[in-house]
């Protein structure tokens, strides 16, 4: 720096306020790679990385209203249903990897791995002290809610961080069951009642009724390979629409405020 500021001859005020923004751009970058470290997102499943294309207008529009981060500041939940294999996780991984960009603390997890992590701080007594430290997020993804079967202790735990994060700290969720199934998920009525409500409330609703992008792949290369051997091309049978629009919670005290950009 020094070097290049004598062979552009520049003053003593303008090499230290190069000097200066240079620092607060390294400090900020490494700020940046420290929260995309913690965030525990998958770096190759990026913006660039995601066919927007695929996306149905609708979710195409809603996916660029999420990229200003606005939701976070309104402590808003994304709810993304779709058909597996439809893109639903790394919609919400690329949306995500922006926001941490933009200064914002996410962290990435499945269900799965969150129910087990719940489990031992409710075993060891620190299960406060857990949820706590998840409130650090502005966002928190909880991947595939839903897709493997849990006890009722299990998604207890899972209840009580809902509840606790209630306009206080978005979350993004992604499943391919459509409310109506989630008793199925909590093992109680009224749970599942409670569970939704407190989602859908202030909520932007994502649906991917789309087919799998794995079995598009999957048939394109089925075709390239017939193509090569001169065989007949496959038969592609027509992709089917999912059904999986939310029906609002039974029994709920409150009108559900969806938001949809």
């Amino acid at each position: 720096m020094a070097q290049q500021a004598e062979r552009e001859s520049l003053s003593y005020e303008r090499y230290l306020h190069e000097l200066v923004q240079r620092e607060c751009e390294e400090r900020q970058e490494n700020r940046i790679t420290k929260m995309l470290r913690e965030s525990q997102l998958p770096l190759e499943k990026s913006l660039e990385a995601f066919d927007t294309k695929r996306l149905p207008p609708k979710a195409a529009r809603q996916m660029r209203s999420l990229l200003d981060g606005g939701f976070l500041d309104r402590n808003e939940n994304v709810l993304v249903f779709g058909n597996p294999g439809s893109g639903k996780t790394h919609m919400l991984q690329a949306i995500s990897q922006e926001l941490v960009r933009r200064g914002h603390r996410m962290l990435f997890t499945s269900c799965e791995m969150l129910v087990q992590q719940l489990l031992i701080a409710k075993r060891d007594l620190k299960l406060s002290r857990l949820i706590q430290r998840y409130a650090r997020y502005e966002g928190m993804i909880i991947d595939d809610l839903g897709y493997i079967r849990q006890t009722r202790e299990e998604m207890e735990v899972v209840f009580t961080l809902l509840a606790e994060r209630y306009e206080r700290g978005s979350v993004l969720l992604t499943s391919n069951l459509p409310f109506s199934k989630w008793e199925g998920i909590f093992k109680d009525p009224m749970t599942t009642a409670a569970a939704i409500d407190r989602l859908v409330h202030h909520s932007v609703i994502v649906e991917l009724n789309i087919p799998s992008y794995r079995l598009e792949q999957a048939r394109h290369n089925g075709q390239m390979l017939d193509q090569q051997s001169g065989a007949e091309p496959r038969s592609e049978e027509p992709a089917s629409g999912s059904g999986l629009r939310p029906p609002p919670p039974a029994g709920s005290s409150e009108t559900p405020n969806v938001v949809e950009s």
